[in-house]
């Protein structure tokens, strides 16, 4: 049988790379990232991937990479690419919120909506990994909040516009996780970063799994994975 297609972004770290590890072993992998080098090196750590290169908030390289891939069927379409914008309001400026939506937003529609037709052949599952931001919103970092809860009314609105085609929509939303968003995160807060203390990304990677491999009768709307009692998060 043909093994299901998956392209990732994000792919080269987090909860990206670590979706990645999850489906390699019965999945084709695209992976998804910015630095050509860095792809390169994931897909070299699986016997069947191949790299998608762009950077997600130029509109024509998308496209363009697109078109490179020539994909024909897509069965799953992992969106984990993201970019934190953390910041105090009073300090952020049009480009700062511009630029947040741009990769947490903008990229998310544009890139579906490339890759529809090769969705609808399969039909595939779109995962967007959203946040608990996307679910409550606190200050400082708004901006993240802000682009969070966007994206998940853009997730609700694909979700039905795109069932009759046969495609599922699914939305992730993690508590804190330990990658390289969180130590950012920590640093911005005046934080000692101690990844014990937060969800790990193959937890998270579990969660993508299952909406991507559900049977055809079901459908993960939404997911809202939190820490575990191993976990002392506070978020």
């Amino acid at each position: 049988m043909t093994r299901p297609v998956v392209l990732v972004t994000g792919a080269t770290r987090g909860i990206g790379a670590a979706v990645c590890d999850a489906l390699a072993d019965d999945h084709d992998l695209v992976v998804g990232g910015t630095n050509a080098d860095a792809v390169a090196a994931v897909c070299n750590r699986y016997p069947s991937a191949r790299p998608f290169t762009a950077d997600l908030t130029d509109a024509s390289a998308v496209e363009r990479a697109v078109d490179e891939l020539g994909l024909e069927r897509l069965d799953g379409l992992v969106h984990s690419a993201g970019l934190l914008g953390s910041g105090a309001f009073r300090d952020l400026t049009r480009d700062d919120w511009r630029r947040t939506f741009e990769v947490n937003v903008f990229a998310v529609a544009d890139l579906t909506r490339l890759l529809l037709p090769a969705l609808e052949a399969a039909p595939g599952t779109v995962v967007v990994i959203n946040s608990g931001s996307g679910l409550t919103a606190n200050g400082p970092g708004g901006v993240y909040s802000a682009s969070k809860f966007a994206a998940r009314a853009l997730t609700d609105a694909m979700r039905e516009e795109l069932r009759p085609a046969g495609i599922r929509v699914s939305s992730v939303h993690p508590g804190r996780v330990a990658t390289d968003m969180q130590v950012e995160l920590n640093e911005f807060e005046g934080r000692e970063y101690d990844a014990e203390n937060y969800l790990r990304p193959e937890s998270v990677a579990s969660a993508v799994r299952a909406a991507l491999t559900a049977t055809p009768d079901a459908n993960f709307d939404m997911v809202s994975v939190r820490p575990g009692p191993a976990a002392s998060n506070r978020s």
